[in-house]
């Protein structure tokens, strides 16, 4: 499962975290689908086929119903138009989207020159301690070394950092295959951000940093860029996730794998997973699409906040850490199940 699905795009390695609004108690409104802009340009059919992966793990009798219908229609639009009802939820906090993405690194089953940082899976004595040793002390030690518990030796250590922020991802071996791994626990220290601490020593002001201004400028100091990410001492560990084959996506909350660009991770106090999402992200590039909720993330906090699912790989990172903009989102919910979300006033 994702672990950090917002992390860089709120500020975990940027800034600090996103300020938002004191949240009130939720209110609901019910639209019609033609309130819903670009409702009807949308690719329906697609976002189904991502409704129908994960609607089978929903055991309430009215999406069980409705998931059963799924499978066999002719029509996604009618589909979604007969037997739902968007819903506005909003809890005072203003609209927010950002993205996430899955990592993807290049690696080796053995080490050699030039795969020398390993991907280590979580040592026993770590496991049994709440608050084990700190990044520096894993890292300059030899407590890793010669137990077996490299699962890969990547190329670049600063997208092994990366990659243990966002929390799994993939290895691309030489051969072409891949290897996914998932969290597999931590060490136990919080979290430090390299962002935050770049911005105290006056290197950036906090409008210019971002996870490639960052990667830049450790890459660009061979001995201060290995010290800064050392100010931060949480370190996270691996598992291999073999149940999902490389040309899917990675798990998501749901443990199914998630499509890029039509899953959104979504605070699940507000938002069922599993249900559809009407998404209206204004910004620069205006997205309005049809998504499902199969994905959460701890800074994923709000009715109206939600984090977009870019893909894998560099081009998905670049596109997914850009994003931060305003809109609205609309849940789809069963019929019945929407109004009784009304008060007795309004039903």
């Amino acid at each position: 499962m994702i672990r950090a699905l917002a992390a860089i795009a709120l500020g975990l390695v940027m800034a600090g975290p996103v300020q938002s609004q004191q949240p009130q108690d939720p209110t609901y409104k019910i639209l019609d689908f033609k309130d819903l802009d670009g409702w009807d340009q949308d690719d329906h059919a697609a976002a189904l086929e991502v409704f129908q992966n994960t609607c089978p793990d929903l055991d309430d009798p009215d999406w069980a119903s409705l998931c059963a219908v799924a499978q066999n229609i002719t029509s996604a639009k009618s589909f979604f138009e007969l037997f739902f009802r968007p819903v506005l939820i909003e809890d005072g906090a203003d609209g927010l989207f950002t993205g996430y993405f899955e990592p993807e690194l290049d690696g080796a089953t053995r080490p050699s020159d030039r795969y020398r940082y390993p991907v280590y899976r979580m040592p026993s004595e770590a496991r049994r301690s709440t608050v084990w040793l700190s990044r520096r002390e894993i890292e300059t030690s030899e407590v890793m070394k010669g137990r077996g518990l490299e699962i890969a030796w990547v190329d670049d250590p600063v997208e092994l950092f990366f990659l243990q922020i966002q929390g799994s991802g993939r290895i691309r071996l030489p051969n072409g295959k891949h290897i996914r791994v998932g969290y597999g626990g931590a060490n136990g220290h919080p979290y430090r951000s390299v962002g935050v601490e770049l911005i105290r020593r006056g290197i950036y002001s906090p409008h210019q940093v971002s996870a490639q201004v960052i990667k830049n400028w450790v890459r660009r100091n061979p001995v201060d860029g290995p010290e800064l990410l050392h100010h931060n001492p949480s370190y996270v560990f691996f598992r291999t996730v073999n149940q999902v084959p490389a040309e899917k996506g990675p798990l998501g909350a749901m443990n199914r794998s998630i499509t890029d660009m039509r899953s959104v991770a979504v605070d699940p106090g507000f938002t069922p997973l599993g249900a559809p999402v009407w998404v209206e992200k204004d910004g620069a590039i205006p997205l309005r699409r049809l998504m499902v909720a199969q994905d959460t993330g701890s800074a994923i906090k709000g009715a109206q906040r939600a984090d977009i699912f870019f893909g894998t790989g560099d081009q998905a990172g670049r596109a997914a850490g850009k994003l931060k903009d305003p809109g609205r989102m609309m849940v789809l919910l069963p019929i019945q199940r929407a109004y009784a979300l009304l008060p007795e006033s309004q039903q």
